[in-house]
């Protein structure tokens, strides 16, 4: 009897065997899985091709920017019943010709820098100098605390010196493919102008019937929002160049017309425009002004850079963008690496054209949510 007690307690308390059954997913996890799986695969492939394809993407991406720039401009001439072509040749032709007066400006007013830095030649020789022997006294300070081992004084440095007819060669093919694809951007820009209407209605066109409403006004956003960033960004720039221009003016700075704009816009260039923007002015008043004002340069682009970023950007750009700050930094790191220069410019305006995408498509919704602010 005691023993047939504690046999059943034991069964009790011992806990069943469980036989190795594998656990089956149900189709809801399976669509889940396959889904994401799916949605990382189609995004590695798309940022393969705009690695691999930069140079075309990007003279179609500043292409596609410089029509929204253009289309009020033809629209402008509409009223005065201009044909529609005719506009769009004639604002095509108007920036070729701002583009040609700034390159002319920029070319005279660089020589006439050029021939003028001889007299300044003095200044920048004693300014460049104290900054020498700084930095042979900070490294005999060095060599002094830490000195050389016996292996570090025995070594031998071996460079390997490359032709200059190889990297020559190199540069010019590499300039000349640039200089090929960029011309394109006038005849995509006029043929994007003129088929404008056609090309979005073709593209709504795609769709099934019960999608080309929601395409039709997802297009109308990207289009709004191209716009308000385009458009906030001239009024950005223009007013940081007025107040850079008035300041560069007061005290001192040569071509402070011209250096004032130059940094006003170049101080838009995100997390880069900083030191971007400070290059121009400084590079002029080498030798030519005291430390006073080129402190007071200095703290001028910087305190016109965190006024823009933190007060203007947001009111006049933040709204239509509609991104967390997380997302933003993200998309400069990711275009930054892909496409350099031009993928910090062309970034912003990439990544919210992409959350718009996403917060028309149903499936994709919580991606463009994680997107937004």
């Amino acid at each position: 009897m005691p023993d047939e007690y504690e046999r059943s307690r034991h069964e009790l308390l011992e806990p069943p065997a469980r036989n190795p059954v594998a656990v089956e997913q149900t189709p809801l996890e399976r669509d889940d899985v396959q889904r994401t799986a799916l949605v990382i695969l189609s995004v590695a492939a798309v940022l393969t091709i705009c690695y691999f394809a930069k140079l075309l993407l990007i003279t179609i991406f500043v292409s596609v920017l410089l029509t929204f720039v253009l289309t009020p401009v033809v629209e402008f001439f509409e009223r005065f019943r201009i044909p529609h072509a005719v506009g769009a040749l004639v604002a095509v032709l108007l920036v070729l010709a701002a583009l040609y007066g700034l390159t002319y400006l920029s070319y005279h007013k660089a020589v006439d820098f050029v021939h003028e830095l001889p007299k300044y030649s003095d200044k920048i020789r004693s300014n460049v100098m104290r900054f020498q022997e700084r930095a042979h006294e900070i490294q005999r300070t060095t060599q002094a605390v830490l000195p050389d081992t016996p292996e570090e004084k025995a070594s031998v440095r071996v460079t390997q010196q490359t032709s200059w007819a190889e990297t020559l060669t190199r540069g010019a093919g590499a300039v000349w493919e640039a200089l090929l694809t960029v011309s394109f951007i006038p005849f995509l820009t006029y043929f994007m102008l003129t088929w404008q209407e056609h090309t979005r209605a073709a593209t709504v066109m795609l769709f099934k019937m019960e999608h080309r409403n929601t395409a039709y006004v997802t297009l109308g956003r990207i289009s709004k929002m191209i716009r308000s960033f385009i458009l906030g960004n001239l009024v950005i720039g223009l007013f940081m160049s007025v107040v850079s221009l008035v300041v560069f003016a007061v005290i001192g700075l040569p071509y402070f017309y011209f250096l004032g704009v130059i940094s006003g816009f170049l101080s838009l260039v995100p997390y880069l425009g900083v030191p971007l923007a400070m290059v121009p002015p400084l590079v002029a008043g080498l030798g030519q002004l005291s430390g006073a004002k080129i402190a007071a340069i200095m703290g001028t682009v910087l305190a016109l850079h965190l006024f823009a970023i933190n007060v203007l950007y947001p009111k006049l750009i933040g709204r239509r963008l509609q991104l967390n700050p997380l997302v933003v930094t993200i998309s400069l790191l990711i275009w930054g690496w892909i496409w350099g220069a031009m993928g910090l410019i062309l970034a912003v305006p990439l990544t919210a054209a992409l959350k718009i995408i996403l917060d028309h498509v149903e499936s994709m919704r919580p991606y463009g949510t994680w997107l937004g602010e």
